[in-house]
């Protein structure tokens, strides 16, 4: 269990061995506080914060969030949640459960202990949307009955339930809507498009295009996302988002692929495959509101985030790892 002290404090990171969560563990351990991860393992790695297992105030702790969890902190991250198609439709009951029943656990042990509450929600709200960038006041084209439903009505759900606590119990809360993010610690088997078309690169497989490689996503490096995530958590008790956190830079799936070809040196050639359902044919964020009530805005362009990146697929291809 985490205790509070008055030299530092102590952060409460759900999904905290994911992808993102890890390197949020990072930064708030490079900035003195002290760190209770939490997660389930589903999809989160151990290997993703082995390096900080012997640091005296990172603490980990093996957790599901559907259940009620018990423990003193100062404020909490709550970014569990499968985040990929592949892994969230492997078991979309346990999914909606966790954004829900988690979003209630962790709203519950906020109010118990009257800390700030972040909400790592997500761009998906959106669904395939109508306008185009996506403005925080846009209230989503989702379907609710589809494949994706228990992922994106999940986080739409738990925001509901955030302004719900906010207005009921003035919790304080915040809440991100993370657009599409790349970078090291990415799962190599998550289906996301980054990883899929540097694994295939890596391994000499042909590139594969879902639909005509003419739908567009916008990539923010992970530690642009990270740098967000915090300016929000330490921002005026007003601000409570949602908040579009995002790379405004926008790439058809094909200029991806090339990208990544000519990262890798690899020459192969891109075929098509059918595009998913539900799969939104335009994806980017306006971050106005990022920019004038955090003062944020990503700096890392997707050339330069795609070299570590292959860097670490690399390493893991090398290893038999993916």
């Amino acid at each position: 269990m985490a205790i509070r002290n008055h030299y530092r404090k102590t952060y409460l990171v759900t999904g905290g061995a994911g992808f993102i969560g890890s390197h949020l563990c990072d930064r708030l351990i490079e900035n003195g506080h002290a760190v209770l991860c939490v997660d389930n393992f589903l999809t989160g790695s151990r290997d993703n914060i082995a390096h900080l297992l012997d640091h005296p105030h990172f603490e980990v702790m093996r957790h599901d969030v559907t259940f009620p969890l018990f423990v003193e902190v100062d404020a909490i991250y709550n970014l569990a949640c499968p985040a990929s198609p592949i892994h969230y439709q492997r078991d979309p009951v346990q999914t909606t459960k966790t954004s829900v029943h988690g979003a209630i656990n962790m709203l519950g042990l906020a109010k118990r202990l009257n800390v700030r509450i972040l909400q790592a929600s997500t761009s998906e709200v959106y669904g395939d949307p109508e306008i185009h960038p996506q403005t925080e006041d846009y209230w989503g084209h989702v379907n609710p009955i589809g494949t994706r439903a228990c992922y994106d009505e999940g986080k739409r759900c738990a925001e509901t339930l955030f302004f719900d606590y906010h207005r009921e119990h003035d919790l304080d809360i915040k809440v991100a809507r993370i657009f599409n993010t790349y970078g090291p610690r990415m799962h190599p088997n998550d289906g996301r498009v980054v990883s899929n078309f540097i694994v295939q690169a890596l391994k000499g497989e042909d590139i594969t295009l879902y639909g005509d490689g003419e739908q567009t996503r916008s990539f923010c490096y992970v530690d642009d996302l990270v740098d967000g995530l915090m300016r929000l958590m330490e921002s005026p008790a007003g601000v409570t988002g949602p908040i579009n956190l995002g790379n405004p830079g926008e790439f058809s799936m094909r200029e991806l692929a090339e990208k990544v070809l000519t990262e890798t040196n690899a020459t192969q050639a891109l075929i098509h495959a059918p595009l998913p359902a539900d799969d939104p044919r335009q994806r980017q964020p306006d971050i106005s509101l990022a920019h004038s009530q955090l003062g944020w805005e990503p700096h890392v362009a997707l050339e330069e985030g795609l070299k570590p990146t292959v860097a670490y697929f690399a390493a893991l291809v090398k290893n038999g790892l993916a």
